[in-house]
């Protein structure tokens, strides 16, 4: 069966942090390591539980707040700095823009709250049919049932769908599916192995 749609991850495949100068910065402003804060920002029960709608994206920031003592009003500004070394890349964009007209284009995303806004606001909204958010739909990859309901958005067979990921978990899973996975590792090839198949 020939393929009929495509999914991305958005984190570290199309958004990825390119420079880690202002994180580390981040991280040397309150005597921490590089890993230390990622861990911090992404690897508390906070962070999971806005991962799931749990918690907004604004409360887990404010409980990263509590976490550094600082004033929760200085979130924005932590925030901001944390995520200062992020690139967009627009040939991957583009790419999904051109195919959009004869395949299916989906964004399986396990994100907080905000993450439909940011995209809004970015201006690439555009680049897809439609957007499953883990925030937005209470589960994250690489449970079977964020693909299942991805792939039901877009009116697809999980054999007639592709996803790429950076994380090889959520690959292997959405295989399991019956999807094809392409494992990101940079984006000439990971482009490469999707014109392949396409």
């Amino acid at each position: 069966m020939s393929l009929r749609a495509v999914f991305f991850d958005l984190g570290g495949v199309i958004v990825r942090t390119e420079y880690q100068a202002p994180r580390q910065r981040l991280a040397e402003e309150f005597g921490m390591d590089y890993d230390d804060i990622d861990k911090l920002v992404f690897g508390t029960p906070s962070a999971a539980r806005a991962s799931v709608g749990e918690i907004t994206e604004e409360e887990h920031w404010r409980n990263v707040m509590k976490i550094l003592k600082r004033p929760a009003n200085e979130y924005e500004r932590i925030r901001d700095d944390f995520f200062a070394g992020d690139v967009i890349d627009h040939t991957i964009l583009n790419f999904l823009r051109s195919i959009k007209p004869k395949y299916k284009v989906g964004l399986i995303s396990n994100a907080w709250s905000g993450l439909r806004s940011y995209i809004e606001r970015e201006k690439f909204v555009d680049a897809f049919h439609h957007m499953t958010i883990s925030a937005e739909v209470g589960v994250t990859k690489p449970s079977a049932k964020i693909y299942e309901f991805a792939l039901e958005q877009l009116q697809v067979k999980a054999k007639e769908a592709v996803f790429v990921d950076d994380v090889h978990e959520n690959i292997e899973a959405c295989e399991k599916l019956g999807m094809k996975g392409i494992h990101f590792k940079d984006p000439e090839s990971a482009l490469k192995q999707l014109k392949a198949l396409l």
